[in-house]
């Protein structure tokens, strides 16, 4: 039998004798053969395998997202290519170049920077791509994120409205769009209450723990420490609470704590600390929704999906205003 009758009968053509269709069926049985995704994707230029690139796998938003896209790709029968860029530029480039390698169908990106990402070659190569959590500047992707202005906004106004008032960011670079929006959340909140926007009290830091524990440790070295932190992410908060608590302060007696995503442990230490809570699932389903509706062929208008996000108010930033 030819190599043509074969793949035929593989793909479930109908232009194949029937006798000769039970011969090739009963001689794969015996062979236990199973077709290669790569080789039909080399055959077809098209892939089962979407890339997911993120900035840090240790981060528990990140990790939720991961797990929303992972889910959504078992639905579709495709499988997913994990990248975890550290929020280095060089890194992403190179896992584009991979996704370019081996065209996959898709890729769901968390861009390393707003202006100097490589993702326009994806689009070139028709491969479709979805932002989550950062926007790019200039547009023109599918992007799923929140309102970071808007919820940073809200958690300084919280500790306003809890009688902190001199109240330090602890922000993430502002190359990113998420770090720039929630610093620039901060400063409105302060702003709308008549509180001073004091420089030395808006640091920008990388959005890791060793960044949160840097940015901490010289806010409270300042002749006049901050009464209260908002800090830009999870793993900087997680390295805020430890330098607080090597320096034997109270929270929120003597520091008033905010951090950004409802990560598992911040509602386990004591105290529990108040957080912005992202929908990370939501995130990466609706991503994975809007890579769906490109591979199948639609091409509108890039779509911009802004979900809710929600204040959770715990202990760590509970002071009666005086």
């Amino acid at each position: 039998m030819s190599t043509s009758t074969v793949s035929r009968v593989l793909n479930d053509q109908a232009n194949v004798d029937a006798l000769m269709a039970r011969r090739v069926r009963k001689a794969i049985k015996e062979l236990s053969y199973q077709p290669s995704p790569t080789a039909r994707a080399l055959r077809t230029r098209r892939s089962h395998v979407w890339t997911l690139i993120i900035s840090d796998i240790r981060s528990g938003f990140f990790g939720e997202v991961a797990r929303a896209v992972e889910d959504a790709a078992q639905d579709a029968d495709c499988a997913v290519v994990l990248c975890n860029t550290d929020e280095d530029l060089g890194k992403e480039r190179a896992y584009v170049d991979l996704a370019l390698a081996e065209r996959v169908a898709g890729v769901i990106l968390s861009p390393a920077s707003a202006s100097q990402t490589s993702i326009a070659r994806l689009d070139e190569a028709g491969i479709p791509v979805v932002l989550i959590d950062r926007a790019i500047d200039g547009g023109g992707f599918d992007l799923v994120t929140i309102d970071n202005r808007r919820a940073a906004r809200a958690a300084v106004r919280h500790l306003i409205d809890q009688g902190f008032e001199h109240i330090a960011c602890i922000g993430g670079p502002t190359t990113i769009s998420t770090g720039r929006d929630r610093v620039e959340g901060y400063r409105e909140a302060l702003s709308e209450a008549g509180l001073a926007i004091d420089p030395q009290l808006t640091l920008v830091e990388s959005f890791k723990r060793d960044g949160g524990e840097r940015a901490a440790n010289q806010l409270l070295d300042l002749p006049e420490p901050p009464d209260a932190l908002f800090v830009g992410n999870g793993p900087q908060c997680v390295g805020a609470v430890q330098v607080i608590r090597a320096r034997g302060l109270r929270v929120p007696a003597d520091v008033g704590l905010v951090g950004f995503d409802d990560e598992a442990w911040t509602s386990l230490t004591t105290p529990d600390i108040t957080t912005v809570a992202q929908p990370a699932y939501e995130i990466g389903r609706e991503a994975t929704a809007l890579l769906r509706r490109r591979l199948a062929g639609d091409g509108g208008a890039p779509r911009q999906l802004i979900l809710d996000a929600e204040l959770r108010v715990r202990s760590s930033s509970r002071r009666a205003a005086s």
